[in-house]
C-alpha cells in the first residue's frame, strides 16, 4: 500500500509538472505562424512609426512576420476592444501609448478595461512634447513666459488639437502647476493650429517635439521647453519645463500590450526581444532621427508606470473636468 500510494504521489507531481513544461516547450517555438500588431491610429504619425519599427525587428529576429494593421476610430479604443477580446494566444498584440491611459477616464461606457484586459508586453519610447512660442512673442524663456501670463492673465492662446488631447491635456496640467491663465483654442489638426501660430495669430502649442523639430532648427518657432522629466537627448539644449515647474511631467510614450493571460513565456520572448532592439545603435539612431527617446524598463515597472500614469491623469481630467469631443 505505500508503494502504491508512493507511486501515485509520483505520477500526481509529474501531472501537474506537464502544463509548466508544455507552456514552456510552446513559448520555445513562438511563433510558429504570423503575429498581427494592431493599431489604433492611421498610417503615419510617430505611434504608427514606431510601431512598424519595432515589428521589422521582431519580424528579422523571431522568424515570422509581424503585421502591422491600422484600425482607427474612437481613440484608439477600437483598436483596444479589439485585441481586449482576442485570444491570448500571442498572435495578436496591440500597440498601447498614453491615450489608453487618458481614455480610461475620459469615456465612461467602455466595454473593457484597459488595466484589467490588456497586459503590458514592453515599452517602446517616451515622445517628448514641447511648449513652442512664435519667435516674436515677448518671452524668450520658461520663467519669463509664466511672467508674462502671470502679468497678461486670459492673453495668451494655446492651441490644441481638441478637447482630450494629449496636446490639451498637457497644457493643462502645465497651466494649473505654474497658477496661469491660458486660453484654449482648439484645433482639428496640428497643421492649422502650426499655421496660426507661425503666422502670429496664436502665441503657443504644445506638440509632439518630433512635429516641429524642424521648424525650430529653422527658426520658425521658438521652443521653450520640453515636457519629459528630464531634457530630450534629442535637443539636449531645449529645458525641461519641470526645471522651473517642480514636479511637472507630461509626455506622450508607446509600448506593446497583449490580451490579458497571455502566456507569460509569450510576454518574456516578446519582451527581450524589445529590449534587444533598445539596446541597439542603429535601431536607436533611428529612433533619433524620429525625434524620439528609448523607453527601457522591466515588465514589472512597464506595468507599475501604467497604473501610476492613468491614475495621475484620472485626477487631471476630473479635477479640469475635461470631456472628449
Amino acid at each position: 500500500m505505500k508503494l502504491a500510494r508512493r507511486n501515485f504521489l509520483k505520477l500526481a507531481a509529474g501531472a501537474a509538472a506537464l502544463p509548466a513544461v508544455s507552456g514552456k516547450s510552446w513559448a520555445v517555438g513562438y511563433p510558429t505562424r504570423p503575429v498581427r500588431v494592431i493599431v489604433g491610429f492611421p498610417p503615419a504619425g510617430f505611434t504608427d512609426t514606431t510601431t512598424r519599427l519595432i515589428a521589422a525587428w521582431l519580424s528579422e529576429k523571431l522568424g515570422q512576420q509581424f503585421v502591422v494593421e491600422n484600425r482607427p476610430g474612437a481613440s484608439s479604443n477600437i483598436a483596444t476592444e479589439f485585441v481586449a477580446r482576442s485570444a491570448p494566444d500571442g498572435y495578436t498584440l496591440l500597440q498601447i501609448g498614453d491615450g489608453n491611459a487618458y481614455n480610461a477616464t475620459l469615456y465612461d461606457n467602455l466595454n473593457f478595461d484597459f488595466i484589467r484586459d490588456i497586459t503590458p508586453v514592453a515599452s517602446l519610447i517616451t515622445a517628448p512634447f514641447v511648449l513652442v512660442v512664435n519667435p516674436s512673442f515677448p518671452a524668450k524663456t520658461v520663467p519669463e513666459f509664466i511672467a508674462y501670463a502671470k502679468a497678461n492673465p486670459g492673453k495668451i492662446n494655446v492651441g490644441s488639437l481638441g478637447p482630450g488631447s494629449p496636446s490639451q491635456l498637457i497644457g493643462v496640467l502645465f497651466k494649473s502647476m505654474a497658477e496661469i491663465n491660458l486660453v484654449t483654442v482648439n484645433y482639428r489638426g496640428i497643421g492649422p493650429a502650426l499655421t496660426d501660430l507661425m503666422s502670429g495669430r496664436l502665441e503657443a502649442v504644445f506638440t509632439s517635439l518630433a512635429s516641429v523639430v524642424g521648424y525650430v532648427k529653422d527658426n520658425k518657432l521658438r521652443a521653450l521647453g520640453v515636457t519629459t522629466a528630464k531634457r530630450a537627448e534629442i535637443s539636449p539644449d531645449v529645458p525641461a519645463l519641470g526645471e522651473y515647474v517642480k514636479g511637472y511631467e507630461a509626455a506622450g510614450w508607446v509600448g506593446l500590450g497583449a490580451p490579458a493571460k497571455t502566456p507569460p513565456e509569450i510576454i518574456d520572448v516578446l519582451h527581450t526581444q524589445v529590449n534587444a532592439a533598445l539596446a541597439d545603435t542603429a535601431f536607436k539612431a533611428r529612433l533619433a532621427d524620429l525625434s524620439l527617446d528609448p523607453f527601457v524598463s522591466s515588465q514589472a515597472d512597464f506595468a507599475k508606470f501604467i497604473r501610476d500614469f492613468t491614475e495621475k491623469w484620472r485626477n487631471v481630467i476630473r479635477a479640469e473636468n475635461i470631456k472628449p469631443e
